[in-house]
């Protein structure tokens, strides 16, 4: 990554720390499978509602607090007030409790696809236990073993990260011109056919999305897909010549991720066809990254005139190498949101909110914050992996969980940005957003596109009398609000 012998990041090094922080190779082979070629049209939707002008207010917060080390939680307590701000940055770390949730139970479809070159995780009952509550055994296990080796230092997560974070960035080459040689050497035929392009771009060939309140959720996916952005609000102070650079860099990279995800998603279509890939019940949200790729590895052997058993042992290989990848970058990414996000809760809001013991720092991490984190997120994996499901409803929960609870901060944020943009006596040294009526309108409909994607995303499985999941889902940010509020209030009679 270039940079300048300042030690601060250039316009190039921004775009690709952004790119990297945001686009999530997943996001491609997930709305495909949830949606075909209509995911497009929702991804552009959520670009231009979402992450364009969400992007822009981090750039004007960001350049208005780059001398502040209190990050998110800077923004929203001089625009609104210290309790929103702590709820807020609550709901934000506890979004990565969740996630670390899903991912230390789905760490191990890509683990599986590495050994075995497929997912074989739904046959891993033992002891009379199901597949799903092994899962949930191994994700409390590598908790444990995450935080031992967190705990020893941080110097050997860098390497698991840079080595991950490499493997999956050759993953989108390797999905782009695979993809162009099928369609070459398949004369331009693609897998899944476009006959009509208003029917193919809008209708979805998954049957759970058809009805307009499950199309209307799949927005939650596409604001998911867009997830990081606040992350990187934190580099304005670290940008050459930010007030410029720094806006310029967040637009960029927001037309490249766009275009990314716009390219990946048709350039599965031209070597998947949902109905003989996807349809099946192997399939779900966990595994159908591999089952998709596997399966270019297969179409890709065809294409060049192998045989069939030949054609399946390369997708097999490309099912290893794309497990492989992922396990070693979730890894990575894990061992790093599991006390990245934790130290910016405790070290930038006010130390009289949480007890001493909290706030307890060992080799650069809170240790005895972690532990209490570790905790929690155990008792989440068991109550969740042993709520008797089948794998496909496990995952598809897990999935829905981390959607809402990762974009549910964003509320605060966008809500917050209008209130910044009303305070006059805040010093704004780059302001995108020239007209403050313009601005706050801007972030009240950002405000209400997430609202409306996580209301329709809650309530649809109701549709189907799916309870669980409407309750899971609501449950986690209100316990997670219920608790800021509690030590908030604590903070208060201190």
């Amino acid at each position: 990554m270039s940079q300048r012998q300042s030690g601060k990041l250039t316009l190039m090094s921004l775009i690709l720390m952004i790119f990297t922080s945001v686009f999530g190779f997943a996001n491609m082979p997930r709305g495909f499978y949830l949606m075909g070629y209509a995911a497009i049209p929702w991804y552009l939707i959520a670009a231009i509602t979402f992450f364009i002008p969400f992007a822009f207010m981090i750039a004007e917060f960001g350049a208005a607090y780059k001398d502040s080390k209190g990050g998110i939680y800077s923004w929203m307590e001089s625009s609104v007030g210290p309790r929103y701000a702590f709820v807020g940055i609550f709901m934000w770390y506890a979004s990565y409790v969740v996630w670390m949730v899903n991912v230390a139970s789905t760490l191990w479809i890509p683990l599986s696809n590495a050994i075995f070159g497929k997912d074989t995780t739904a046959s891993w009952g033992v002891f009379g236990l199901s597949s799903t509550q092994v899962l949930g055994i191994l994700g409390v296990l590598w908790l444990i073993l995450v935080l031992f080796l967190i705990s020893r230092g941080l110097e050997s997560i860098k390497k698991v990260t840079s080595i991950g974070g490499s493997a999956v960035a050759l993953l989108n080459i390797i999905l782009l011109i695979a993809g162009i040689v099928i369609l070459i050497l398949n004369h331009g035929q693609l897998a899944q056919p476009i006959q009509d392009a208003a029917h193919a771009f809008t209708v979805s060939p998954n049957a759970k999305y058809t009805s307009n309140i499950a199309i209307l959720s799949f927005l939650t996916f596409a604001i998911f897909a867009f997830g990081g952005t606040e992350v990187v609000g934190g580099l304005v102070d670290e940008t050459e010549n930010p007030e410029k650079t720094f806006p310029r860099g967040l637009l960029i990279a927001a037309g490249v991720i766009s275009l990314g995800y716009v390219i990946g998603i048709f350039m599965i279509g031209i070597f998947t066809n949902w109905d003989s890939v996807l349809s099946g019940t192997g399939v779900n949200n966990g595994n159908v990254t591999y089952i998709i790729m596997q399966n270019l590895g297969y179409e890709l052997g065809l294409a060049l005139g192998f045989a069939q058993s030949t054609a399946l042992t390369i997708g097999a290989w490309v099912a290893r190498f794309v497990g492989l990848s992922m396990f070693l970058a979730l890894s990575g990414a894990f061992m790093t949101l599991s006390y990245s996000p934790l130290k910016q809760l405790i070290e930038g809001t006010p130390k009289k909110i949480w007890p001493k013991s909290m706030t307890v720092i060992k080799n650069g991490i809170p240790i005895n914050a972690m532990r209490v984190q570790a905790v929690i997120a155990i008792v989440l994996i068991l109550l969740v992996s042993f709520g008797g499901e089948s794998a496909s409803e496990f995952f598809d929960k897990l999935v829905l969980m981390t959607n809402v609870a990762m974009t549910i901060p964003y509320l605060f944020i966008a809500f917050a940005f209008a209130s910044f943009k009303r305070r006059d006596d805040i010093p704004k040294p780059f302001v995108i957003y020239k007209s403050k009526g313009l601005a706050i309108t801007i972030a009240y409909i950002v405000t209400a596109v997430v609202a409306f994607a996580n209301i329709f995303t809650i309530i649809e499985p109701l549709t189907s009398g799916d309870y669980v999941k409407t309750i899971w889902m609501i449950a986690g940010p209100l316990l997670f609000g219920i608790i800021a509020l509690l030590l908030y209030g604590r903070g208060e009679r201190q």
